[in-house]
């Protein structure tokens, strides 16, 4: 960190690089037309995640368990079992095994949003998830978005954490378009009336108290239109390909199985999945039922305040 950030204000502060890696400048290039093309953004709602703060790690946020949770107790029952194991199985201290084993009780008993335990904060973490679009439609995959060195297709292939190995650092180094969407983003709040009157004022709130702002890795999900508007159809996931696999496996076996669906319904369900399969890269799926299924490119973003990434918030 520069000596003229003053302590305490990091959060406040970007550091902006120029890429200068071929790859890093074209994937700025892309991200500089999405921006002309995708101008505006629809709020999904919250997630909630866990993050680690070390002895001597300053503002520096490790995310432990990934940002993907749709309820802030989904994320804490996620750290009760890590502490717990780390309890069992990573420590012959019994000091530390004793604090762990007490931060463990206290998420039994109570809806805390920080502990701390051996010499380690551990914080539940708040994002927003986002999404760009424009009059015809939602943002797609972009063609340098990171693939997997193998794509396959089979339902039990697990791809990496969509948060693996990130640290939330508001002052690491940003690339221009990076930068300039955080700044773009800060003032995003919830105005619309169709939100309870506490969850807007304390958006509101938050631009005060947590003024900064990180982008987590980007995400992908598939989505699905109902009368309501699109929703999602599977979990959040770190590349295009993971969630065209969530795609294909949603169609077959995983929903004729569960709506056990007639033959000839299922038999087109097959084909669809087949010929989304042979397309390689398609980001859409249109069924002969009518139902339609979307590959979309999620943003997160984590507010950042003077002792770090923003928790749950009342309204939550």
């Amino acid at each position: 960190m520069s000596s003229e950030v003053p302590p305490g204000r990091e959060h406040l502060y970007m550091n902006v690089e120029h890429a200068k890696h071929p790859v890093a400048a074209a994937q700025e290039a892309d991200a500089s037309d999405a921006a002309r093309r995708y101008a505006h953004y629809i709020i999904r709602g919250p997630l909630f995640g866990i993050a680690a703060q070390d002895v001597g790690d300053g503002h520096r946020w490790r995310v432990l368990t990934p940002v993907a949770c749709g309820f802030p107790q989904d994320a804490r029952d996620r750290l009760n079992s890590a502490l717990w194991l780390r309890a069992k199985d990573d420590t012959e201290d019994r000091a530390v095994r004793r604090e762990l084993l007490a931060a463990v009780a206290r998420l039994e008993t109570e809806p805390v949003d920080e502990v701390t335990a051996a010499g380690t904060r551990y914080r539940l973490v708040r994002c927003e998830e986002i999404v760009y679009g424009n009059g015809e439609g939602l943002e797609p995959p972009r063609p340098t978005d990171p693939e997997p060195a193998v794509r396959d297709w089979e339902p039990e292939t697990r791809g990496p954490d969509v948060d693996e190995g990130f640290v939330i650092d508001h002052i690491a180094a940003a690339s221009v378009m990076e930068a300039s969407e955080r700044l773009a983003l800060m003032g995003l709040h919830y105005r619309s009336t169709r939100y309870p009157a506490q969850v807007r004022a304390d958006s509101r709130s938050a631009l005060r108290t947590h003024a900064g702002i990180v982008l987590l890795p980007t995400a992908y999900r598939v989505l699905e239109r109902t009368a309501a508007g699109w929703q999602p159809a599977s979990e959040v996931l770190s590349s295009p390909h993971a969630a065209r696999r969530a795609l294909v496996h949603t169609l077959t076996p995983l929903r004729p199985a569960v709506y056990e669906l007639p033959a000839a319904r299922r038999a087109g369900y097959e084909r669809a999945a087949a010929e989304f399969r042979a397309a390689g890269d398609s980001n859409a799926v249109r069924l002969d039922d009518g139902r339609e299924l979307l590959i979309v490119r999620m943003r997160r973003l984590v507010r950042i305040g003077p002792d770090g990434p923003e928790s749950a918030r009342p309204s939550d």
